[in-house]
């Protein structure tokens, strides 16, 4: 089956999986990713239908923007530069006020966000796709598939967060936690644009 990329007629063009891996060992087979129905290249697409398709690529790098933040955050925890608390106060907040930053409050938010978006998709995106184009089944069935496996990797962030403020400051245990939800999110946030995107504008479901 061919993969739902977009082709010379669709210009949204989603952004592309970085492709470096931090982690050892990988959280899913990328390999075995189904994909959708390829589009049909001479389909014309109304200036509504792509801002659709691309709403849910601004979405998305937010997320990839706040991640680096994240990422930043941490190093700056792990080079004694600002304290894990600071810092997790940070991430709980990050997206709801701006101007009030104080490792784990800032990660919290952070997590909270991804949790939300991917709860909007499970239930009101995904279905409304899977019922328009049964094509697309397989495809939301791994997207879904992945949010679970990305709530756990969140969860063991925060974890590593908490038993990071504790007694035995496990520096490698966050830096492990924090590049694997870097591995797993970069990848999904690529793979679900290179997939929906097209369906997304074509059939008229807005991300």
């Amino acid at each position: 089956m061919s993969a739902a990329r977009p082709g010379p007629a669709f210009p949204v063009v989603p952004t592309p999986d970085p492709g470096d891996r931090l982690c050892p060992e990988p959280s899913w087979d990328e390999a075995g990713r189904p994909t959708g129905p390829a589009p049909d290249r001479e389909r014309t697409y109304s200036s509504h239908a792509l801002a659709s398709g691309q709403h849910l690529v601004d979405i998305h790098d937010h997320l990839r923007s706040e991640l680096e933040q994240v990422r930043g955050l941490v190093d700056q925890v792990l080079d004694g530069s600002t304290d894990a608390g600071a810092a997790r106060s940070r991430i709980n907040e990050m997206t709801l006020r701006q101007n009030s930053w104080t490792l784990g409050a800032y990660c919290a938010a952070y997590c909270r966000v991804v949790t939300t978006h991917h709860t909007i998709e499970d239930q009101a995106m995904f279905p409304r796709l899977r019922a328009a184009d049964p094509r697309l089944g397989p495809v939301v069935d791994r997207l879904e598939y992945e949010h679970g496996i990305i709530h756990d990797v969140l969860e063991r962030v925060d974890q590593a967060l908490v038993a990071f403020v504790g007694p035995a400051a496990d520096a490698g245990g966050l830096q492990r936690a924090v590049d694997e939800l870097t591995d797993t999110l970069l990848s999904h946030l690529s793979y679900e644009e290179r997939e929906l995107v097209e369906p997304i504008a074509r059939l008229g479901v807005l991300a």
